[in-house]
């Protein structure tokens, strides 16, 4: 990379001072963790770095993180997060700040492009950044009491989904064990096949698992003794993160993920959180978006941007040409082993 003046390049699974600045600023989430980034270099190796203005033996005032993605099928770029459905920039001001400038001279020519995928920062567009893709982010605000937040669930598609979970008295079970994870895997796997993609490796839950601990958990409804719907959270600071999820589409009339939500929702007000993150959503994916606004979550405008603005799609054409057909021809098994092979190149 290049070098801009008064911004250094810090590890931030190594240096202590970037689990400190994630402690105390008010953007930081669970993409910045020391845990997240962890998950990725074991499961997909790329290596993390991050910019700051701080100069080395003193606290950091600021940072901006990214891996290095370094594929030959889709080619070199850096990319704050991966997998990552928004990872803002840690300033103290975005209209001051060198740091919120001095990403985009992080370029060499053997790199495609550098990415940032912020909720509120808009960078510069004149220095040749250009915004990529586009998405809704939904979040629920928590500090309601309880009740409060109930009254606001939308009547027929919550209330009463939930009242259908409980009629047919679904099991519920959370943890991370082997047996859960398992469960989880397999629906995650059946959902995404049905939206015509391969799920994540199997490693990339593991390896989340071994870095979150118990602020991980795995959620699943069963009904009679079958799992039928399965979600993934992850608690930092003050919100819980809902990150993947999947579901029987034989028994979502059942409302088993409704009762996740709402189960998980109890707990991270039981808990103090203030935040549910229910994350992105594609802007043509209508019943994700109507599910989570049916919670009384507000939608925010995500925007990735890109420099040098050329615009590159996350897989070539054939990987996700590959992908899409193998999703609805190939068994489970085969797809899964497709999204273990592809997913270290997407970043």
């Amino acid at each position: 990379m290049g070098s801009c003046a008064n911004i250094h390049q810090i590890d931030p699974l190594r240096d202590p001072r970037w689990a400190e600045l994630i402690q105390r600023h008010r953007h930081a989430s669970v993409f910045h963790s020391p845990q997240w980034l962890t998950a990725l270099e074991k499961t997909y190796g790329y290596r993390p770095v991050a910019l700051t203005s701080s100069p080395p033996g003193v606290p950091l005032a600021d940072g901006l993180p990214f891996c290095h993605v370094d594929s030959w099928l889709t080619g070199r770029r850096l990319v704050s997060m991966p997998f990552s459905d928004h990872c803002e920039p840690l300033l103290d001001s975005y209209g001051s700040s060198d740091l919120g400038r001095a990403w985009t001279s992080f370029f060499k020519k053997r790199i495609k492009y550098v990415e940032i995928r912020p909720i509120d920062f808009q960078p510069e567009t004149s220095r040749g950044v250009r915004a990529e893709s586009g998405y809704l982010l939904h979040r629920l605000d928590l500090r309601p009491d309880l009740d409060t937040l109930h009254a606001r669930f939308h009547k027929s598609c919550v209330h009463r989904a939930v009242r259908r979970a409980e009629k047919e008295n679904l099991d519920y079970a959370e943890g991370s064990s082997s047996s859960l994870l398992d469960q989880f895997y397999h629906l995650l796997a059946l959902t995404r096949r049905e939206f015509g993609a391969p799920p994540q490796p199997l490693r990339w839950f593991r390896a989340l698992i071994d870095a979150f601990g118990p602020d991980l958990k795995i959620r699943v409804a069963s009904h009679d003794g079958r799992a039928i719907a399965a979600i993934l959270t992850i608690s930092s600071g003050k919100s819980m993160v809902y990150k993947y999820g999947g579901s029987d589409p034989e028994y979502r009339k059942l409302g088993g993920t409704s009762l996740l939500f709402w189960r998980a929702i109890h707990e991270a007000k039981a808990n103090g959180l203030e935040l549910f993150d229910m994350g992105r959503s594609d802007l043509d994916n209508s019943g994700l978006i109507a599910f989570k606004e049916h919670w009384g979550a507000t939608a925010t405008p995500l925007r990735y941007w890109r420099v040098p603005g050329r615009h590159i799609h996350e897989l070539s054409s054939w990987p996700a040409t590959l992908a899409e057909r193998a999703a609805t021809v190939f068994p489970l098994g085969v797809l899964q082993a497709i999204g273990t092979i592809l997913y270290k190149h997407v970043g």
